[in-house]
């Protein structure tokens, strides 16, 4: 596999001084976009799925293992604080459970009994998507999971380094991202790694867009967990509301704390339960109302 193979450029790491060895790894890294580039259209495709399915009322389940997994617990593990997300709405699935993401659970990533159980306890249903993450591609774990979701009616999407490779024969929606041999041979925490956690940026932050999560390039559905994220709501009620700190103030509290909500509430001069029922009606999205 690709990702196995030793890399050309780094036969002689062990020799190296530490500045070129961080030199050797930026120049390394510089090409992870341009692979990632080169696999847009499937990233779109991808996201026009998973959005289908959770205006649907479906759920996003990222399955992997090692870092793979990690990337995905990650990942979805943001969408509450950032996006407002109810906490089952994007669930990461990791091979040996919440364990392996500390510590390497060994022969988890090798169960594949353990990637159907772990699928069939989740109950996923046809609304549902899956998306398998597997730098080689052939993890039996996650190909046990993409499989069974597809048994299930659910949604496929496989993002893998390798191709062809069996995770991406098996899915809806293939995202094969070529990254190339790693700086550490078979070590796919690193470009690999990288570029996963990339596309998944673009997967989560995209789906969210269109599902009425962001107003011009702003986290409206925020959720308040600290101070900061209180000044970043403020904020965005004093700039999109066009009203005056203290008004965003008393129109976040009048809200519940709901950016958008307040928001409405400033723009066209209406209560709190008026505003809230405006976006109800419009699936949350506040550019339709503004």
């Amino acid at each position: 596999m690709l990702t196995e193979k030793p890399n050309s450029n780094t036969l002689h790491l062990h020799q190296m001084s530490a500045l070129e060895i961080v030199e050797t790894m930026n120049s390394e890294d510089a090409t992870i976009s341009q692979a990632v580039r080169g696999a847009q259209q499937k990233i779109a495709s991808a996201v026009e799925l998973i959005t289908e399915r959770l205006e649907k009322g479906g759920r996003l389940f990222y399955v992997g293992a090692g870092t793979s997994g990690r990337m995905g617990v990650l990942d979805a593990s943001e969408c509450p604080p950032t996006f407002g997300t109810l906490p089952d709405m994007v669930q990461g699935i990791m091979a040996g459970g919440e364990k392996a993401m500390t510590d390497a659970v060994e022969g988890a990533e090798d169960d594949f009994s353990a990637g159907e159980d772990t699928m069939r306890n989740k109950k996923v249903v046809d609304r549902d998507v899956v998306v398998g993450i597997a730098a080689s591609g052939t993890t039996p774990f996650v190909l046990a999971a993409v499989e069974y979701g597809r048994r299930k009616g659910a949604a496929t999407v496989g993002l893998a380094c390798n191709s062809p490779s069996l995770l991406l024969e098996n899915v809806d929606v293939p995202i094969g991202v070529l990254v190339g041999p790693e700086v550490l041979a078979g070590s796919t925490r690193l470009k690999a790694g990288t570029a996963q956690k990339m596309v998944l940026n673009m997967l989560s932050t995209a789906t969210m867009v269109l599902l009425g999560k962001v107003y011009q390039n702003r986290m409206v559905d925020v959720q308040s967990t600290n101070k900061k994220l209180e000044r970043r709501a403020l904020e965005m009620v004093f700039e999109l509301g066009e009203v005056s700190m203290e008004n965003a103030a008393l129109l976040l509290q009048e809200s519940g704390n709901h950016v958008k909500t307040a928001v409405v509430m400033a723009k066209l001069g209406i209560n709190s339960d008026s505003a809230k029922k405006l976006l109800e009606a419009e699936s949350g999205h506040l550019g339709r109302i503004l």
